[in-house]
């Protein structure tokens, strides 16, 4: 049975049918059992990295942060902890703040598994004084980690997975700069769909597609000599669309809405110098 609209209003419900008919309401990143359930990872890099610096792990609940804190502090005290959530349901950090769980209001992520709007009472008590650094990344961070992963590592993660690379890339951790880090990417549970939408999104991120209108002559040839000056730097066409109705008051003109795949930002940006040096005017697109 599906009720709620987001994870607190699930679990509240449940809470409900528990009391109800007089069942056990198991917490699935709160419960004693479920956080010493979660620490055996911890057990299994201890066991197979011989020496290491730092673990990255993602937050949502805590209670993986809370085990997984715990099980390497106790085998390897030197090593570092390091908390990593998305920045839209920063639930850890906003309990870091208040020094104790606080409810905080949930935004749109892509680390669905991480949106959770209060960590746990149990996994911050264990969790708080084990972690040594608590960072946040963005949606473009997180979809930029999961393209790096599909075309480096051929391993398909969802969003609360890539948040532990996404800290990595985003320049947040590099005090462990040349140090041995290990990082947990826990969870593969992504739409098709939607892994579709945030490769691309990662794709702009990157810089390899871009999208902006030129205005051109509306006259034969005009189009032409546009996907002309745009090959000759080497940058590919990947849609084009003629406006003519929302252009500008000179009817000799067209705007042209391009999306195109280059290389990276640099690129695109020559592109763009290119395009202006012939003579062609744009503007960025949303």
């Amino acid at each position: 049975m599906l009720h709620g609209k987001d994870f607190a209003e699930a679990k509240a419900r449940a809470h409900e049918i528990a009391k109800e008919k007089g069942l056990a309401y198991i917490d699935g990143y709160d419960d004693p059992a479920i956080i010493a359930g979660q620490g055996t990872m911890g057990l299994e890099i201890v066991e197979q990295v011989s020496d290491f610096d730092a673990v990255i792990i993602p937050v949502g609940g805590a209670g993986l942060l809370a085990g997984v804190s715990l099980a390497i502090k106790t085998l390897r005290p030197k090593a570092k902890s390091v908390a990593v959530e998305a920045e839209n349901v920063a639930s850890f950090a906003a309990a870091l703040e208040a020094g104790k769980p606080t409810k905080i209001a949930m935004h749109p992520t892509l680390a669905d598994g991480l949106a959770i709007p209060q960590v746990g009472a149990n996994a911050f008590q264990i969790a708080k004084p084990l972690v040594d650094l608590a960072v946040t990344v963005s949606e473009e961070q997180i979809a930029l980690a999961i393209l790096r992963l599909v075309e480096l590592e051929k391993s398909v993660v969802e969003g609360a997975a890539a948040t532990s690379l996404a800290a990595c890339m985003s320049g947040k951790l590099s005090q462990f700069k040349g140090k041995r880090c290990v990082l947990l990417l826990c969870g593969g549970n992504i739409d098709p769909n939607v892994l579709s939408r945030v490769i691309e999104r990662g794709l702009v991120a990157d810089g390899r597609l871009g999208r902006f209108t030129a205005v051109i002559s509306d006259r034969p040839g005009g189009l032409a000599d546009l996907a002309a000056q745009i090959a000759s730097t080497g940058a590919s066409i990947k849609q084009v669309v003629h406006d003519r109705a929302f252009a500008s008051s000179d009817v000799s003109a067209v705007n042209v809405l391009c999306t195109v795949e280059t290389r990276n930002h640099e690129h695109f940006a020559e592109l763009r110098a290119q395009l202006k040096s012939h003579g062609v005017e744009t503007y960025d697109s949303k």
